[in-house]
């Protein structure tokens, strides 16, 4: 039997995939928002120092030597600007101060959320009382209390006892809350919307100021008061 060679189409040995490459733009390496010293590419720089002081317009490689020589980093701070404006600074605690300015802010930030109840017109009265104690924690919480009454078919006529419901509640949480939206018919459903804060109630102090009365003046030569007959 006649050795018949393999064709060039099919060459011999194992055969592996083709490698697939990621679609799309190459995501950006270096997190660093802003450029700083080798980076920044341009032939001149209006540069600030360390302490703020505007130093002028500077050839590039000479604001980088000066940052070199006091150990500190170049960092381009307005790159729009003609020429882009550099600073000498520290890096590494720029960036940790600004982190920790965010993270105050982030702090004082109060996120409200909205939590929301549901009942029914015929809902029981031990029922509504443990609802009303779900509404007046999340109140004391801080977040907002939208409370929804679902009608049914005919439970639409019920519709008297669904505002009575929605009076009754803001009436037990007035203490710590105030009506944001009154109650409001939105096709079969009867919304209203209760968030922290308390009412403002206005005092009065009942003060009774008393207004002095004139004096009576009697008119001479009345009775009474006739005046003595010098002898």
């Amino acid at each position: 039997m006649a050795f018949t060679p393999s064709s060039p189409s099919s060459p011999p040995g194992p055969s592996f995939p083709r490698p697939r490459f990621p679609r799309g733009p190459v995501p950006n390496q270096n997190k660093d928002e802003h450029r700083l010293n080798e980076r920044i590419r341009v032939p001149q720089v209006r540069l600030i120092d360390e302490k703020g002081n505007q130093v002028g317009v500077v050839p590039t490689y000479e604001a980088l030597q000066m940052a070199r020589e006091r150990g500190l980093d170049l960092m381009e701070v307005s790159p729009n600007a003609q020429p882009p404006v550099c600073k000498i600074c520290d890096y590494g605690k720029f960036k940790y101060e600004k982190k920790k300015k965010e993270q105050i802010a982030k702090k004082k930030q109060t996120v409200i959320k909205v939590k929301e109840i549901q009942l029914r017109p015929q809902t029981e009265e031990h029922d509504l009382e443990y609802k009303f104690k779900n509404v007046r924690q999340f109140l004391e919480d801080g977040d907002k209390a939208k409370i929804t009454i679902m009608f049914r078919g005919r439970e639409i006529t019920y519709s008297d006892q669904g505002f009575k419901i929605m009076r009754q509640l803001a009436e037990q949480v007035k203490d710590v809350a105030i009506v944001e939206a009154p109650p409001k018919m939105e096709g079969k459903k009867l919304i209203m919307v209760l968030a922290p804060g308390v009412a403002k109630k206005t005092v009065s102090t009942g003060t009774i100021v008393k207004v002095p009365s004139k004096p009576e003046i009697k008119p001479v030569g009345s009775q009474g008061n006739k005046p003595e007959s010098k002898s």
